[in-house]
């Protein structure tokens, strides 16, 4: 994915994100139970753009909320910490980042006065939402990249900060079909990819969900930009310049994309598809092992991490090193 789209990818999740609907989808759908359960959203409160982290050179995609918690009887406010990781790959550097940003976070509230020190920091619920191709393997808690474990009377000096993943490409059909929401459509539709026969029919089911949801209207209006630039980002070869609400012209976009449809059936597109995908994973393995060559080579790492760092088997690893040392 060039650069400017992967921009334009963000802008549109990062859009989603300003409107609570989209918010209180998330976490009811996709993140524990037990946490969703406690949450009142109709006190959801934005406060995005409370900060920009100074340490990492990429711009970062994040949202703010906070919302009303009661527990054992005593209602108090959790910030929600969304964190867009649309990446091709997998950041294996996470459990520091986060740490980074919830500490840039706090900061910000001291400094703007939100809080005080003596009143404490308010809890904190740090999401990951991630949608990317490969599954989401680095830890989810700062601790276990602490190597080697530390000893007993060590622990407790070592940070912690546990994060919380929604990785969308690795919900099933139906997984997504058991959440009726207009978020678990637009996961549909990313995770069709480049099918367009798939994604036609991803578009009919949040299409649906649209026409179910009580805010219908606003939904329609932010679903349907998001659909625009979801078809731009796939160089889809129509004309939706006129497309202005899913729920209104859905006979056209439905047209338009049987259209594609049928030049996909025509053309065998899906085979070149599916022969160059396979190509570029071969490309990327190949890349992984070229770093695991090194790790062995330069450290003095034990396979099973140097595996999880470049998410191969262990196997394989051990069958480089095999090699390497010979």
């Amino acid at each position: 994915m060039s650069a400017p789209h992967h921009k334009h990818h963000d802008t549109g999740y990062k859009e989603l994100f300003s409107y609570p609907e989209f918010v209180q989808q998330l976490i009811e759908g996709f993140a524990p139970p037990d946490i969703a359960q406690l949450m009142d959203f109709t006190q959801l409160k934005q406060h995005s753009g409370y900060y920009i982290t100074p340490m990492f050179e990429e711009k970062i995609e994040d949202v703010v909320w906070s919302v009303e918690v009661t527990w054992e009887g005593i209602t108090q406010e959790v910030y929600l910490y969304i964190l867009l990781e649309f990446q091709s790959s997998v950041d294996h550097t996470m459990p520091i980042r986060m740490m980074h940003y919830v500490a840039c976070f706090y900061s910000e509230l001291l400094k703007q006065k939100v809080i005080t020190p003596s009143q404490g920091l308010p809890p904190i619920f740090p999401v990951v939402l991630y949608n990317g191709a490969h599954p989401w393997t680095p830890p989810l808690d700062i601790f276990d990249l602490v190597q080697p474990t530390p000893p007993a009377f060590l622990q407790r000096y070592q940070p912690h900060l546990r994060y919380y993943v929604v990785d969308e490409g690795r919900y099933t059909d139906e997984q997504l079909g058991r959440v009726s929401s207009p978020l678990s459509g637009i996961f549909g539709v990313e995770n069709a990819g480049e099918s367009w026969a798939t994604l036609q029919t991803a578009v009919d089911r949040i299409v649906t969900m649209i026409q179910a949801d009580p805010h219908k209207e606003r939904i329609d209006k932010v679903i349907t930009r998001w659909i625009k630039r979801h078809l731009y980002r796939l160089d889809a070869e129509i004309n939706i310049d006129q497309l202005t609400s899913l729920v209104e012209d859905k006979e056209m976009l439905a047209e338009n994309l049987e259209n594609l449809v049928q030049k996909e059936r025509q053309t065998g597109r899906q085979e070149g598809r599916l022969e160059g995908r396979q190509e570029a994973e071969q490309r990327a393995l190949e890349s992984k092992r070229n770093a695991a060559r090194k790790l062995i080579a330069l450290t003095e790492m034990s396979d099973q991490l140097i595996a999880d760092i470049e998410e191969l088997p262990v196997e394989e690893v051990e069958k480089l090193r095999a090699e390497t040392q010979h």
